[in-house]
């Protein structure tokens, strides 16, 4: 017990020190989540206690960029749960066709995968050419990584088969080339993406918008960060825009839930609802 008491106070101090010194916020990330990353981060260092970390994150950046990058790892794929797209096409998309121009945020988009497969879907449905996409991440790394567009062809038969699930109209070939064992994705479907560094924890509105991805974000944070981190959602998003979240996440219980109609349960898609004058 008292092993686990002093641990759990390094983690604070770690945790604080990282706020004070880079300004990222990782105080009112889930507990039990950013332990792990914690004690994998001392077996992968040699570190035998976390209060070991904390001058060694003071003093050096270059350790501390490395560390940042442990605490944000990317769990994607394209056309994640598959059946979440189908009904994005299905019942989203068809109420974005009445606007002239569209933007969506995809928030917290790790390494791109998301993001993309967005774009093939705007693409079927005749959407992209008038849409502006802005994908944000805190790390910097992940967001190099998304804006190269270059995935692992061991990935391939995963995302084809995702696609296809999904409900994809055409050969998922079509929208990449093989280039050093490597599949990158076509350049038509990067031309209306923008990749920016944005932190949900400490940056302000990124508004207006008429659809939103937050998917598989806010898992990580504690009941507090989640509501903070909702509320900035919501009010970056239009009268009646859409909001996308992860399958293990929810608005029951949030601040903002009396602020949504429920479109999709299962899918976790909910739109804002029109305030009255």
């Amino acid at each position: 017990m008292q092993k686990h008491l002093i641990e759990d106070i390094e983690v604070t101090l770690l945790l604080e020190s990282i706020f004070q010194r880079y300004g990222y916020d990782f105080r009112n990330y889930a507990k039990g989540s950013i332990k792990r990353r914690v004690y994998n981060l001392l077996q992968k260092t040699g570190h035998h206690e976390i209060s070991e970390l904390i001058p060694r994150l003071l003093y050096d950046e270059v350790f501390f960029g490395s560390v940042l990058s442990h605490f944000s790892i990317p769990v994607t794929e394209m056309f994640r749960d598959p059946s979440f797209f189908t009904e994005l096409r299905r019942q989203v998309f068809p109420a974005l066709k009445n606007y002239p121009f569209l933007k969506i945020w995809h928030a917290g988009c790790a390494t791109g995968e998301e993001v993309y497969s967005a774009a093939i879907f705007l693409v079927e449905s005749g959407l992209y050419e008038r849409t502006t996409i802005f994908a944000t991440d805190f790390n910097d790394e992940v967001l190099r990584r998304a804006k190269k567009a270059s995935y692992s062809l061991k990935n391939l038969p995963t995302f084809a088969k995702n696609y296809e699930l999904a409900g994809g109209f055409f050969d998922f070939s079509q929208y990449y080339r093989v280039e050093n064992e490597t599949m990158v994705m076509n350049e038509a479907l990067r031309e209306n993406i923008t990749f920016a560094n944005h932190n949900l924890v400490t940056d302000g509105v990124f508004g207006e918008m008429h659809l939103i991805f937050c998917r598989n974000v806010l898992i990580y944070f504690d009941k507090t960060l989640q509501n903070r981190v909702l509320e900035l959602l919501t009010r970056s998003l239009i009268d009646a825009g859409f909001l996308c979240l992860g399958s293990k996440e929810s608005l029951i219980f949030s601040s903002i839930v009396k602020d949504f109609k429920e479109m999709d349960g299962k899918e976790r898609i909910y739109q804002k609802i029109v305030e009255v004058a």
